[in-house]
């Protein structure tokens, strides 16, 4: 199956990440390294294109709350499954964010409200870079690309833009992708969800009818400003993405080099 040969109903954020290039003139092997949002919505179609991409590891990043509450993954053969929770049910952005994605009460997120939606979201992926669930989440999930027993190696949260984006943006420049090419893949979520976040925005407004446009915008979108943010915090806790691979998420130089050798035309 050649890049970009498929595409997936249920899950049309879904994309592997082959045939991105690296700044020393390789590219990522095609079939590797496949994102995705919940696996919950897949067609009987999307099951055949699931059946051939065929991932021997799907590396679930959501935690027992969002998964009660969704349509359970459908896969298909008997791939290894993980579950690595990256969410910290105490931050406040979660909550505030999780209560406007569910229309629940925003009783007690008044500071995150008077901030704003957007401010939120840039909060969550700095937390992605300090927080201590998310570090724990996103080593476990470089060490499992690096083995090859592991792929096809499969990803996702619950709508495949925020966790899996940065997971995404990890292992990417881990194997020597510029970063703007990084940020173009990060972007392309957008480009490829317009009907489906246009139906989700529909429904918070109905859920919610007081609630301004914007705030489902921003909650719906992935924005340069919100990776801008976790960069910025790499670069405040860290100086560079190399020291946080290496002393935030223990990214081995053997780990880096078998990440290379597996993934890497």
């Amino acid at each position: 199956m050649t890049v970009a040969s498929w595409t997936l109903v249920g899950a049309p954020n879904a994309r592997d990440l082959g045939g991105l290039p690296t700044r020393d003139g390789r590219r990522v092997r095609p079939g590797r390294l496949i994102r995705t949002p919940a696996l919950g919505r897949l067609t009987e179609t999307d099951l055949t294109v699931l059946g051939r991409l065929a991932p021997a590891c799907v590396v679930d990043l959501r935690d027992d709350t969002e998964t009660a509450f969704a349509p359970p993954n459908r896969l298909v053969g008997d791939p290894c499954l993980v579950r690595l929770p990256v969410l910290d049910p105490a931050h406040p952005g979660f909550g505030y964010l999780s209560a406007l994605l569910l229309g629940h009460d925003l009783t007690g997120h008044d500071e995150a409200a008077r901030r704003g939606a957007a401010a939120a979201m840039a909060e969550l992926y700095r937390w992605f870079v300090g927080g201590a669930a998310a570090r724990e989440g996103f080593a476990r999930a470089v060490r499992l690309a690096a083995d090859p027993g592991n792929l096809p190696l499969l990803f996702h949260c619950s709508a495949g833009k925020d966790r899996t984006g940065w997971l995404a943006v990890v292992l990417l420049t881990a194997l020597g992708v510029d970063e703007e090419t990084v940020r173009a893949d990060y972007l392309r979520h957008n480009a490829l969800t317009v009907e489906l976040r246009a139906e989700a925005s529909a429904a918070m407004l109905r859920r919610r009818p007081e609630l301004d446009p914007e705030t489902a915008r921003a909650v719906l979108e992935v924005r340069p400003e919100y990776l801008d943010a976790g960069l910025d915090e790499v670069r405040r806790r860290h100086g560079s993405f190399d020291a946080y691979l290496a002393d935030g998420l223990g990214v081995t130089p053997q780990i880096r080099a078998a990440l290379r050798t597996h993934l890497l035309d």
